[in-house]
């Protein structure tokens, strides 16, 4: 979270990746919030305009994604602020919104922009890094919040 030690590390970089998440879910944290601030001032002064974040699907409307917002309510509100200040950095944002993570071997996901995929509930770890580093590479969903899923 320290803005001038990302400063250094984004030197000569094309992109950032974040896929921070809390170690506690249910205790109320301001990690992502105060990350996002410090990664996105921290790009500006190094003049890296691609971000990509990784967020949670529980965001998306629906009946079981506002039980689990209550549920991990403290994680939610933390995740939304991150997201609100990546939307208003003013650089090439993509926010990916996996379901529950899991640990398995696989790097195959499907994805849809600005919604969960159907029937998706779970995702792998490897998965959601091929899916940011596919979004880098390709060029796509730039300002998109993109839901992602197995």
């Amino acid at each position: 979270m320290d803005e001038n030690q990302l400063f250094e590390a984004m030197q000569n970089h094309d992109a950032v990746l974040s896929a921070l998440g809390p170690r506690k879910v249910f205790k109320p944290s301001s990690l992502l919030h105060d990350s996002a601030l410090a990664t996105t001032r921290a790009m500006k002064r190094a003049g890296v305009k691609r971000l990509l974040v990784l967020s949670a699907a529980a965001h998306f409307p629906g009946i079981p994604n506002r039980i689990v917002s209550f549920v991990l309510r403290s994680h939610m509100r933390d995740s939304r602020a991150m997201e609100e200040i990546v939307q208003a950095s003013g650089l090439d944002w993509t926010i990916a919104r996996p379901p529950r993570l899991t640990e398995e071997d696989s790097t195959s996901y499907r994805r849809r922009e600005g919604a969960a995929p159907k029937m998706g509930f779970t995702l792998a770890r490897k998965a959601v890094a091929a899916f940011m580093l596919d979004a880098i590479e390709q060029q796509k969903h730039f300002h998109k919040i993109v839901g992602i899923a197995k």
